[in-house]
């Protein structure tokens, strides 16, 4: 798989390129994969998402409900019509090609297997129907359930496959007809949490096969990072942040961004150590013994995850953390093997703690805290 920069939509960065021009008179670069901006216009919502990839990398859409990653999937697909922007795979022009004459291959959420079908027709349909001869196609078919090891299964109709086993025919369908973009919406969802740590490690081997672009809409974040190459996070129809996961997990930018890799997460204006925050008490960023750290200046990012918290019931006398605020209890859950808490009030936050020290703090709603984070477990960066 490939890593590749960010295409610009406005500017055409490779002068000895060659070019295409949007309709707007926008310059872009023809290039072999995906070079696409997604305009669509559905009554009060409108979606307008650029997307590069490279042959060999996998993209992975993330955002809230409503965000606009099924609908970017759609039109990628040729299910939603543009109403703006451009499509564009290996160079050619897809906006106004129906999508069954579109080198796409889809792996939909519920699978969509033709319930009267064996595994190896479903398989052999996609063949089929771009002319393929019937024994050609399920001599293909055949050998795309050998590579899903499935071969034992190809004369099983889809109510006797597992969920496992039916997402792999689905796949084998999809790559079968060769696609040029592979789109795989939730394809891990229907899965029960033992079959998907199984299917996951299958289809990131798969995908590391995958010579041509693939793009997954997911809203876990672990098959996020897992699966693919970059990540683009969508919040109300538009980009709001994208690069490699290892990037996203360290650098959030939104509070979803931040939830969604387990961070507290603050906006401020820096200087040198401290962060002013809006309505907020004050951060401080970096402990006095680091003194390699640059001072920042300016619009920051502040984060610490909620391990780095500490709680007291009584305000502590001579802590060294140099961050504390007085909050209250707004919830508990469980998170994993630790109690997960909520906290508002002076400085909204959320902390991690043992069952058992949460059973000694003797916590619930309501509850006055105080909260402590060390300067050195926070990490600051330009906004």
């Amino acid at each position: 798989m490939t890593d590749i920069d960010k295409t610009s939509t406005d500017t055409n960065t490779n002068t000895n390129a060659d070019t295409d021009t949007d309709t707007d008179g926008t310059v872009l670069p023809v290039d072999e994969g995906l070079n696409a901006r997604l305009v669509v216009d559905r009554g009060r919502f409108r979606l307008d998402v650029s997307l590069t990839a490279a042959p060999g990398e996998v993209v992975a859409l993330l955002g809230p409900n409503g965000a606009g990653k099924t609908t970017a999937l759609r039109a990628l697909a040729g299910l939603v019509p543009l109403t703006g922007g451009h499509l564009r795979l290996d160079g050619a022009e897809l906006d106004r090609t129906p999508p069954e004459s579109r080198p796409v291959g889809v792996v939909f959420q519920d699978y969509l297997l033709f319930p009267h079908l064996t595994a190896l027709d479903n398989v052999a349909f996609g063949p089929r129907c771009h002319g393929v001869g019937k024994a050609e196609a399920r001599a293909q078919a055949a050998e795309w359930l050998r590579r899903m090891d499935l071969a034992e299964h190809a004369d099983a109709k889809p109510r006797r496959l597992s969920g496992g086993q039916a997402q792999r025919v689905a796949l084998a369908r999809a790559l079968a007809t060769h696609p040029r973009l592979l789109l795989l919406d939730e394809p891990l969802a229907a899965l029960d949490a033992r079959t998907r740590l199984d299917v996951r490690a299958q289809l990131r081997r798969h995908l590391a096969d995958f010579e041509a672009v693939a793009v997954l809409v997911t809203h876990d974040p672990l098959d996020a990072m897992v699966l693919a190459d970059r990540l683009v996070v969508i919040e109300d129809g538009h980009v709001v942040q994208e690069g490699t996961p290892a990037d996203i997990a360290r650098h959030p930018r939104t509070d979803y961004i931040a939830h969604l890799v387990g961070l507290n997460l603050y906006k401020g204006e820096a200087q040198g150590h401290t962060v002013r925050l809006d309505a907020r008490p004050e951060i401080t960023a970096t402990g006095p013994e680091i003194t390699t750290t640059e001072d920042l200046t300016g619009p920051v990012c502040v984060t610490f995850p909620p391990a780095a918290v500490t709680l007291y019931r009584e305000r502590p006398t001579g802590a060294s953390a140099r961050n504390l605020w007085q909050c209250e209890v707004a919830g508990l859950e469980t998170h994993g093997d630790q109690i997960r808490v909520a906290l508002t009030g002076e400085f909204s936050l959320t902390a991690d703690l043992t069952t058992v020290a949460a059973a000694e703090l003797g916590l619930h709603t309501g509850a006055l805290i105080w909260a402590t984070v060390k300067a050195t477990q926070t990490h600051a960066y330009p906004a």
